[in-house]
């Protein structure tokens, strides 16, 4: 018997062996493989006697080892799981199960496994013809460079189908990287046609057990990224192989597969190889040698890893920051977010070196930056700035859809560039008429969320927004509508056309009953219904707008600025505590006070709607630093409109920072407070409320 004859005949019962362990050996079946699974599974029975196949039960985990992490070494132990599974299902058989703590390999001796990678790599060497051998990786590399399309690669497989087959994968997404999304598409379809991709599919199964792990790992990476679907065989089959060899990994083969899981949505083999990824990483992290490998596995692992591994990941990346690059720090914000880990001493030392580098940072790496600060409540007054400041020295090579992406990212992290903003404003008033309604929308809730007012072009922008959010009236949406109206209210302007059409009763019943956001479009209507009552809006036609009162359980009692209090005046009928008003609005403590602020007087329930002459009513509303743009005492837009409303309904409003009151001791706190209730300083002007 020669060798391809016996090569053949081995590879035969690996197969029966494999994939058709049923117990009756009478039944033979020949199975036709759709890589691309378009089609369902046909099975065809030699045996006409059958009309059906019979189900069986088959020991799905049985020559299977669970290798298990126990300090420094890896432990292994067998498994025996009887899985019932039927005939039908045999074709794409169940990924194996795996728990978080291990992973599994096959359970061959290691000369069994030896002969038989041995028998393969024979069989492979053997069906070689001498003429084939004289062709090396070179010949290939300069075959393959000459093609400009995926189906370029496969014409070039099926004249030399026997050189590596996995350099096929890895020089079609090498092409397919530079192309559009468009392009990609229909290459892929294209690809998927050709007659030689399952051939290709087939020959890449049978190389991944034997060529080099890291050969095997770029192939998978390149499948997933030229977007061939992840539940397709060839996938799952890689993915299995990928699970047998993972203790042969090396530093560059955890690279690339921590870049591909990284991507990949999430399945059992998915999960599987993440949670082996996980122990290897946490075995061999101080052996790490390159920071980006690390940064990789930190996406990788993700937010649900162990916080002892989070932990000896961050300590690994501190212990190496004296080799970080510039570009490295700028990494590691979107490592950290990804991994859901808030280390303030990596953060601060990396935004550091980002400031200092700031010049020439890429678009996107600067909008990955701010939205990993936000994803990990991270904030630096320096980094931000910097950002800002660099925006606004480049503000000619950004086109407005990036600068209102900065823009939104720092209202996200309530970060108020003062310079920006101004310039942006200058920029809308000259292109209004390029913004489409959802860049009207967003530019409102920008400048009405952080209260930002021009001092010379604050009207003629609120008037030309106005004139860009009218021409999309007729088709808009009842709740941007409503949006709209209640973002210009924060900015005090009431433009009459989006208030008619807002203030419709149709367009109000939608909105109150419009599932998930009633509640929230409720609160909004609060807010504009104050508006109609408090603010100069004479013009507009308005409707009266039956909304239910909050209940007074809603209201948050300050049990620190209370105590306080208490040892301030040493009688709690000085002030009374959450005072309800209309419009759902409330303080959180009431004073009556001489018109010089000398002097408390005795405040109760029964005179609370009682107006006095020469006696001031002072609000002391207890706000967090969330109620302000950072690293100011600037309000935000809805404390500044409560601000205005509160002075219309006869208040002296006086704010009080529960952060300063909670990290004060008593006394200190009496002194504080003290000096705000009765200082010159503690009543805002009537420009304060609006800026």
């Amino acid at each position: 018997m020669n060798n391809k004859t016996s090569s053949f005949l081995w590879n035969f019962r690996q197969l029966k062996l494999n994939i058709c362990p049923f117990g009756s050996t009478s039944i033979r079946r020949l199975m036709k493989v759709d890589p691309l699974k378009l089609h369902k599974s046909k099975i065809t029975y030699q045996s006409n006697s059958l009309q059906k196949p019979q189900s069986s039960v088959r020991n799905f985990c049985q020559g299977v080892l669970a290798f298990q992490l126990e300090g420094n070494e890896i432990q292994k132990r067998s498994l025996s799981t009887l899985t019932s599974t039927s005939v039908g299902k045999l074709l794409n058989p169940r990924p194996l199960s795996f728990d978080s703590q291990c992973f599994l390999m096959s359970n061959t001796t290691p000369q069994l496994a030896e002969d038989g990678l041995k028998k393969i790599t024979d069989s492979v060497e053997h069906d070689l013809s001498p003429k084939e051998k004289q062709l090396d990786f070179g010949k290939q590399r300069d075959l393959i460079q000459q093609c400009n399309s995926m189906s370029d690669v496969l014409d070039v497989f099926s004249k030399y189908p026997r050189f590596s087959c996995c350099n096929y994968f890895i020089t079609m997404w090498k092409i397919a990287k530079n192309m559009s999304e468009d392009q990609k598409r229909v290459e892929r379809q294209l690809l998927y046609e050709h007659p030689a991709f399952k051939q290709l599919c087939d020959h890449v199964m049978k190389e991944a057990k034997i060529v080099r792990l890291q050969q095997l790992m770029f192939t998978l990476y390149a499948v997933i990224r030229i977007g061939i679907p992840q539940n397709i065989y060839l996938v799952q089959v890689l993915l299995r192989v990928v699970q047998e060899r993972i203790n042969e990994c090396d530093e560059t083969s955890l690279s690339v597969l921590s870049r591909t899981l990284e991507t990949m949505e999430e399945s059992k083999n998915v999960d599987a190889l993440r949670a082996a990824l996980r122990l290897l990483v946490d075995k061999q992290i101080w052996t790490i040698e390159h920071i980006l490998t690390l940064q990789t596995m930190m996406k990788c692992i993700g937010k649900d890893a162990p916080y002892p591994l989070k932990k000896k990941m961050e300590l690994k990346a501190l212990k190496e920051l004296n080799k970080f690059s510039h570009v490295n720090s700028q990494y590691m914000f979107g490592a950290l977010a990804a991994l859901n880990h808030r280390s303030l001493i990596l953060l601060n030392e990396c935004s550091k070196m980002v400031v200092a580098n700031i010049h020439g940072c890429p678009f996107w790496m600067l909008m990955n930056i701010l939205q990993s600060c936000r994803k990990l409540q991270y904030q630096n007054l320096d980094l931000f700035t910097a950002i800002g400041d660099y925006v606004t020295t480049t503000f000619d090579m950004w086109k407005m859809k990036q600068v209102l992406a900065f823009l939104f990212a720092f209202e996200t992290l309530r970060f108020r560039h003062i310079g920006l903003m101004n310039m942006f404003l200058k920029r809308v008033l000259d292109e209004s008429q390029s913004l489409n309604q959802k860049e009207i929308l967003c530019i409102l809730h920008i400048y009405s969320s952080l209260n930002h007012f021009h001092e010379c072009k604050n009207q003629e922008f609120l008037e030309v927004i106005t004139s860009a959010l009218n021409t999309y009236l007729p088709k808009i949406s009842s709740l941007n509508l409503l949006k709209a109206v209640y973002c210009f209210c924060l900015l005090k302007h009431f433009p009459q056309d989006p208030f008619n059409q807002l203030l419709q009763e149709n367009i109000i019943n939608e909105l109150l009953m419009s599932g998930n956001e009633s509640s929230k479009a409720e609160n909004m209507l609060h807010q504009v219904n104050a508006c109609l009552e408090f603010e100069d809006t004479s013009v507009l036609q308005s409707i009266p707008i039956t909304l239910k009162e909050c209940s007074s359980d809603s209201f948050f009692s300050n049990v620190e600025v209370e105590d306080v209090l208490l040892n301030l005046f040493e009688n709690k009928r000085l002030f009374l505590k959450n005072v309800q008003l209309p419009h759902n609005y409330f303080v959180d403590f009431e004073l009556r006070m001489d018109s010089k602020r000398s002097q408390v007087f005795p405040v109760s329930e029964a005179d609370v709607f009682v107006a006095k002459p020469d006696i001031l009513r002072v609000a002391l509303l207890c706000v967090p630093r969330s109620a302000f743009c950072f690293g100011t005492t600037h309000p935000r837009g809805g404390l500044g409109m409560k601000m205005r409303h509160l002075k219309a309904l006869g208040f002296h409003v006086i704010l009080v920072h529960t952060w300063e009151i909670k990290r004060l001791d008593m006394n200190p706190a009496v002194t504080f407070l003290k000096t705000q209730i009765f200082s010159q300083e503690a009543f805002p002007t009537a420009t304060e409320f609006a800026a």
